[in-house]
């Protein structure tokens, strides 16, 4: 049998929630032994974040974000406990934490004291800001983070309600456990070069400003500035779903083209003829005549019978589905990214495939999400003590 692209490697994972588990399960996806260290009798925060049937702790969330881990519960104030800590760090290969420097410090897991224990272990801190910066020591939660760096003024932009809001998606923390998840397979590509271990801190507040100000830095990018913050293609109020005749659908026209294809099957190719949209700067610059129209005419049409005239003149669209129907999806169905699994003590559940695809070194079956605790009688006879 074909080892796993990291068989071998054993990572801990004193993280919570959904930042460092996020990726901490990407590394367990691609075959490394993850080792979730858990605190007795809640456990990670995230087991009670939903119902769960059969078996209480095992949220939808922490379902979604902890397969292929083997859990055990430490008490790091124990002296017993601490031990059979440390004495995993010695062997580890990636220390995952995220919590803060200062109790790290108290607890005798700060880097230079893990780093002593094992020189060659890739220390990888999951922290809200960056440590050199004065809001070094602040808590950080994804609410937080979509404050901190605007993103809670783009729907007002987008729609006009002045309100700043949240986007409904816990995506600081996914963005920060993608970035955490190459931050540690860097530092082990380093190890296999230099034989050194290292220290690797992925900043939410910072690994957040970057995934969105890539595009939404905007005029800003230059000095002096050519105008304000803001993707202006993304915060056209009038670039939205357009309506059909049973429902809505997303059309792009990204090119000048496709422009003249989208009003061709809708029977107006002549709105075109107007002067204002001659070329691509005047369509650009009146791009909102176009969505208004185009807006006009779609509820002329069902949405089955529009996706296949788009996709019949290779313009993308696709149907706006409800959360509820995307499980059904038919192209998810073929790919099996969604499946069904037995879980001994929750029971049938549905598991979501790791979407990137390895032609050669992906893991088999993957461990289903542990109850708190599950491994550790396990794991302990494995230690010292």
């Amino acid at each position: 049998m074909q080892a796993s692209m990291l068989d071998g490697i054993t990572v801990i994972d004193l993280t919570s929630v959904v930042f460092g588990p996020y990726c901490t399960q990407i590394l367990a996806d691609l075959g490394a032994d993850v080792i979730k260290v858990e605190s007795p009798g809640i456990g990670d925060a995230f087991r009670w974040s939903g119902a769960s049937p059969n078996v209480a702790g095992m949220a939808p969330g922490f379902m979604a974000l902890n397969r292929g881990k083997r859990s055990i519960a430490l008490d790091l104030k124990s002296a017993d406990d601490q031990a059979v800590m440390l004495d995993l760090l010695a062997t580890a290969d990636v220390f995952v934490v995220n919590v803060r420097g200062k109790a790290l410090e108290r607890l005798g897991l700060d880097y230079a004291a893990v780093s002593a224990l094992n020189p060659k272990i890739v220390y990888l801190h999951c922290v809200g800001f960056g440590q050199d910066g004065p809001y070094a020591d602040l808590q950080a939660y994804d609410d937080v983070i979509q404050a901190a760096t605007g993103t809670a003024t783009l729907l007002p932009r987008a729609d006009g309600n002045p309100a700043p809001r949240y986007l409904p998606s816990l995506i600081a923390d996914k963005v920060a456990g993608l970035h955490a998840a190459y931050g540690a397979l860097g530092a082990l590509f380093h190890r296999e070069r230099s034989g050194s271990g290292q220290y690797v801190e992925v900043p939410m507040f910072e690994s957040f400003t970057s995934f969105m100000m890539l595009e939404h830095l905007g005029g800003q990018t230059f000095d002096p500035p050519l105008g304000s913050a803001g993707y202006a293609r993304q915060i056209d109020p009038l670039r939205q779903p357009f309506p059909t005749k049973d429902g809505h659908i997303s059309i792009v026209m990204y090119t000048m083209d496709a422009w003249d294809r989208v009003f061709t099957l809708l029977g107006e190719p002549e709105f075109l003829d107007d002067p204002r949209f001659a070329d691509p700067r005047g369509r650009i610059a009146h791009q909102d005549a176009l969505y208004t129209r185009l807006a006009e005419l779609t509820p002329r049409l069902t949405t089955l019978e529009l996706l296949d005239k788009c996709h019949a003149v290779q313009l993308p669209a696709q149907p706006v589905r409800d959360l509820n129907d995307v499980i059904d999806d038919p192209h998810l169905a073929a790919v099996g990214y969604f499946r069904r699994r037995d879980h001994p003590l929750v029971g049938s559940y549905v598991e979501q495939a790791q979407p990137v695809r390895f032609g050669s070194g992906a893991p088999g079956e993957r461990l289903a999400p542990p109850v708190l605790d599950e491994h550790g009688p396990a794991i302990r006879k494995l230690t010292r003590l």
